[in-house]
């Protein structure tokens, strides 16, 4: 009981250091988290959204915190090239040579609560097609909500050390569910995505996770409804979201697209048909993250 509470607490203090010594001061860029479950469409999203914004200009990293490690075949790097990426968990020698603690070797060592990082898009991150820079992050495996092993602090470290100047995006596609809100690796992000399908559990995933959203204090709150087929399927989702709906700042249905089926894993090619209203759609929900985005002294 003695070791569980002593535990509990050390791991409380290192949260309220981290946040005390981390993404200090403000940016001009901005960063957006995209959550949802498993299967609804996030990392397709995440690329198309990544492109787009790339090619209006604006400075692109791509974040895969999915471990599924699917993001780079989204957005086109070569399927050689994708499998040899080593995730920034899995380099070892960088995650001891940062937090001053190996992973896996156990409680009770001194750890740097606050690590330099300002290199790893530099050395780990790669530069994908459309000028995107891609970071594969991985995740941790036993990520119990609080979770403060050093892998967990490299994670926090690199996505809220990075300052963004004006033009620059982060977004980050995050493992299935909601754990990763239960850890604070999403705290200091302007925006999220919450993407569902019409269904009732992929609904009840987004509702769960917009109110933990607010309850990081992420101001701007976006539902992306995916493969809709019918307008009983967006009166479905109304329908299921009820009063939640408040928690959306807006929301977007996307149509059902053959075409991403056809094209996948590298789904770019879809952003040359411009008449597709699936795209028309993706279009919308980035000249929203754009605006809300957008600071107002800038």
């Amino acid at each position: 009981m003695c070791e569980s509470k002593d535990r509990k607490e050390i791991i409380l203090d290192a949260a309220h250091t981290i946040d005390r010594n981390t993404r200090e001061g403000s940016e001009e860029g901005f960063r957006v988290v995209i959550a949802g479950k498993g299967g609804v469409g996030k990392t397709t999203i995440t690329a198309l959204l990544s492109h787009l914004l790339a090619r209006d200009g604006h400075t692109v990293l791509a974040v895969d915190e999915d471990p599924q490690m699917n993001l780079p075949y989204a957005m086109g790097v070569p399927r050689e090239r994708s499998d040899a990426i080593v995730p920034l968990t899995k380099n070892l020698d960088y995650v001891e040579e940062k937090t001053g603690a190996r992973p896996g070797a156990g409680w009770g060592l001194m750890m740097t609560l606050n690590p330099d990082v300002s290199d790893v898009v530099e050395r780990f991150g790669i530069k994908g097609p459309g000028g995107v820079n891609i970071l594969v992050m991985g995740t941790v495996v036993q990520a119990a909500t609080g979770c403060l092993c050093p892998e967990n602090a490299l994670l926090e470290s690199v996505v809220r050390y990075i300052n963004l100047r004006e033009g620059e995006v982060i977004l980050m596609d995050t493992q299935a569910g909601v754990e990763h809100f239960g850890r604070s690796i999403a705290q200091g992000f302007d925006q999220a995505v919450l993407v569902t399908d019409p269904t009732f559990n992929a609904v009840q995933v987004a509702k769960h996770a917009a109110v933990l959203t607010k309850e990081l204090g992420i101001p701007t709150v976006h539902l992306v409804v995916n493969r809709v087929r019918s307008e009983k399927d967006a009166i479905k989702v109304k329908d299921l979201l009820g009063d939640t709906a408040d928690l959306f700042t807006e929301m977007f249905f996307l149509p059902y697209e053959e075409q991403l089926i056809e094209c996948e894993p590298d789904v770019e090619p879809m952003l040359a048909s411009t008449s597709s209203p699936f795209v028309k759609g993706l279009r919308a929900v980035q000249s929203a993250l754009v605006q809300y985005g957008t600071k107002p002294d800038s």
